[in-house]
């Protein structure tokens, strides 16, 4: 049992799903608990406040399972939590090749899972879950029947947990998946892919960018495995150019563009993307539409200036290469960056490059990755499509 101090309970009365360190009275018994174990949480009232994962060594100490204090997570309780996030999925008719689980706002904090099929990429960013993978592996196998399961757990994140970064399989002997979206398959590797090896939450931008790429030339910049620069071929677009610093990334990219019939329209370039773009700004070089997905730029908040520096430059130097009346789409999934300071970066770097624009949508992730209420930080992903006079 762990107790919030006297008067430090207000935020979990409201709903939070945190309790940081100074909240919770530590004691010599509490401090002695293994890091992510299940145990109940009481306000210095009396009240109950259900059942919280507990990581004495961290600042976010306690995060909460199940309101109901008499709920055990074993791997029918993590089973239940899994066929409800399913269900909304299922609903969203996206569930064979998704987000799975979003963390928090799917009441697995620290947990990410993504679907493709009959494969399974996990993420445990959190030392409960870390210690729960076992039972979600068998709540995933009962559920799902997945052919592979994988931790993807090379998160930078882990390591406020005291995690390792690592990936491995747990479950099978497949690394590869694929992917399909828009009528389109995606070679996808999950053992050396970004993140858990494929953008679920761009799914929504990706069709809205290909809706208007009919006879357009397009360059996808940071394309990773070529999600919006196929999806924009397949929409046709008269000439997509690929452009990453992954050569392996890029491999996959062309090699389903081969599998979908698009090769012919669709070139890969290898580089470091702010640079190469430098050197089309310089050659003069324009697009009808410029895509910009980026890696994250603010890793945490003292990294936030020249993250929204570094957004700026980058706007400033698609909106170049936009040919007039064209078409840019750029992205930030910094959390770190609030999405006013975002836009402000967005706006000042089209500005710089003497472009008038008109802002035709402000958008998100998809609604695979929810977001929970009292974590509105959580909505991580930021983009905005505009056209440039």
């Amino acid at each position: 049992m762990l107790r919030l101090q006297p008067g430090r309970d207000r935020r979990v009365k409201f709903g939070h799903p945190w309790a940081f360190s100074n909240e919770i009275v530590m004691s010599a018994e509490a401090r002695a608990l293994p890091p992510g174990a299940a145990v109940r949480l009481e306000g210095d009232d009396g009240v109950k406040h259900g059942v919280w994962q507990f990581n004495p060594h961290s600042l976010i100490a306690a995060r909460v399972l199940d309101r109901d204090a008499t709920a055990t997570p074993d791997a029918a309780w993590f089973q239940a939590k899994l066929q409800a996030a399913l269900n909304v999925r299922e609903r969203l008719g996206i569930a064979q090749y998704c987000r799975l689980v979003h963390a928090e706002a799917d009441g697995l904090p620290g947990l990410i899972v993504d679907r493709f099929d009959d494969v399974i990429a996990l993420q445990a960013n959190t030392v409960g879950m870390e210690a729960a993978t076992p039972l979600i592996v068998e709540a995933l196998r009962a559920l799902l029947n997945p052919r592979s399961i994988l931790a993807r757990n090379d998160s930078a994140v882990r390591a406020l947990e005291g995690l390792p970064q690592e990936t491995t399989l747990l479950h099978g002997t497949e690394a590869r998946a694929r992917v399909e979206e828009g009528g389109l398959a995606f070679e996808v590797d999950l053992l050396s892919g970004q993140k858990t090896g494929w953008f679920f939450d761009q799914r929504e931008n990706r069709a809205r960018v290909a809706s208007i790429a009919a006879g357009a030339t397009v360059l996808d910049a940071f394309c990773h495995t070529g999600g919006f620069g196929l999806l924009a071929a397949d929409g046709g677009a008269s000439a997509v150019t690929l452009l990453d610093r992954s050569q392996p990334a890029l491999d996959l990219a062309l090699a389903s563009a081969e599998a979908n019939g698009l090769a012919e329209r669709v070139t890969a370039q290898r580089g470091e993307a702010l640079e190469a773009l430098e050197r089309m700004v310089a050659a003069k070089t324009t697009f009808d539409i410029v895509v910009a997905d980026p890696p994250a730029f603010a890793k945490s908040r003292k990294d936030i200036p020249a993250a929204l520096r570094a957004y700026q430059r980058l706007a400033r130097l698609c909106a170049q290469l936009v040919a007039p009346g064209g078409y840019l789409f750029i992205a930030s999934c910094s959390h770190h960056a609030a999405p006013v300071e975002f836009a402000e970066a967005v706006a000042q770097g089209v500005w710089r490059a003497k472009r008038e624009a008109r802002l035709l949508a402000s958008t998100g992730a998809g609604p695979d990755h929810p977001v929970h209420p009292m974590l509105p930080e959580s909505a991580y992903l930021k983009a905005q499509l505009l056209q440039l006079g």
